[in-house]
């Protein structure tokens, strides 16, 4: 599950860079063959909701036989306070028994009064026990940070809470 998490942060990393400047994301697939190669797509649809429909099934279904895939959305999580910007990832680890993890990147759109902003990444579900989680949180956080360009916006723009 470190290979997948750190593919998912790398991930992260990236849709936080697409939307620091205002643009909404496109919904993102990405997956890794038996051979270690990775593919990305962008999920192009009507609307964003059908894209990230395709994104959600393409997860399911694993048409290309991938080792690991991971998703990115554009969405909301509903917090106490109201809806709050997200990006959603869900990533995948095939075999016998499918491991899933599932994280929410907060964050401030670039259009509000007070600038955009990247929280304290939400993990949301794994599947897992948790010796390994605190690993896997790290695999996540060094694939974000793997992403040279992706992980300076996210850094300079880094508030911890909502």
């Amino acid at each position: 599950m470190i290979e997948t998490a750190s593919m998912a942060g790398f991930l992260a990393a990236h849709g936080i860079w697409s939307v620091s400047e205002g643009e909404t994301l496109i919904p993102m697939f990405a997956h890794e063959n038996p051979q270690g190669e990775r593919f990305l797509d962008r999920v192009m649809a009507d609307d964003i909701a059908e894209g990230a429909r395709a994104a959600q099934r393409a997860l399911e279904d694993n048409e290309h036989g991938a080792t690991r895939a991971v998703m990115v959305v554009d969405a909301y999580v509903h917090k106490d306070s109201g809806p709050v910007d997200a990006l959603l990832v869900e990533a995948v680890e095939y075999g016998l028994a499918p491991r899933t993890l599932t994280i929410a990147v907060l964050y401030r759109p670039a259009g509000h009064p007070d600038g955009f902003a990247v929280f304290s990444p939400e993990f949301q579900g794994f599947d897992g026990d948790d010796a390994e989680f605190e690993a896997v949180a790290d695999a996540f956080f060094a694939g974000v940070e793997s992403h040279h360009d992706a992980h300076e916006v996210w850094a300079a723009h880094y508030v911890r809470t909502v």
